[in-house]
């Protein structure tokens, strides 16, 4: 365990922690959600598309090699799980799904357009434009800002930003990201003023959330 201001980060299989976990907490997450089971099976309906790939990332993410089963994961008082359209038919039927815009404005490619998270929000859908096309990347994270790609599927600080900001979140709520990856979702709940518990599995992905949030202590007065 690190204890880096007011977050709280574990290495391991967050199935060992989720039973002593309050559901008051706010799950906020990207879960593994069978990418690489696909490309084993060879039932990736983006099979042509993948052929086509110029550019090679590694996608090697600890239990993305099976179905997700998000039900351990649905009773807490405010959730949000990326992915969702993946696992949609094991998910309750929901009318605030967010949308992130990863093209804004630009043409489409053969990746996904947008990314879907399902939500127990109240209200409606939610859309939110950030651009984010390989190397083309809005933000701090874009190249020119010495942005550094460091998780395969990593988000923009400023996406989850946002989406901390849909869930109307009272002062003093945790945030809490199960499958934590390089730590985005507690940069942003820095940025909130809001606690924040991590959980990843990935040793090597691990020490880069706690690089990554120890460097973000250093410049957010409210992470103290």
């Amino acid at each position: 365990m690190e204890q880096i201001g007011t977050a709280t980060l574990y290495c391991g299989d967050c199935r060992e922690l989720l039973a002593e976990t309050p559901r008051s907490h706010a799950l906020i997450a990207d879960p593994p959600y069978g990418i690489n089971l696909a490309k084993l099976t060879g039932s990736s309906r983006n099979k042509w598309n993948m052929s086509r790939r110029t550019v090679e990332y590694d996608f090697s993410i600890v239990g993305d090699d099976k179905p997700f089963d998000p039900a351990p994961f649905l009773d807490f008082q405010t959730v949000v799980l990326f992915g969702g359209n993946h696992f949609g038919s094991r998910l309750p039927d929901a009318s605030s799904w967010l949308v992130w815009d990863k093209r804004d404005g630009s043409t489409s490619d053969h990746q996904a357009d947008c990314e879907l998270a399902w939500t127990n929000l109240r209200g409606p859908a939610r859309l939110y434009s950030h651009k984010w096309r390989g190397m083309v990347r809005a933000g701090e994270e874009n190249v020119s800002r010495g942005g550094v790609r460091v998780h395969p599927t990593q988000k923009p600080v400023a996406l989850m930003y946002w989406v901390i900001a849909q869930c109307k979140l009272p002062a003093g709520t945790v945030v809490f990201d199960p499958f934590m990856g390089s730590g985005t979702t507690g940069i942003a709940a820095a940025r909130h003023g809001l606690p924040f518990v991590g959980v990843e599995i990935d040793p090597t992905y691990f020490d880069r959330a706690c690089d990554r949030l120890r460097a973000e202590q250093e410049q957010t007065p409210l992470f103290a």
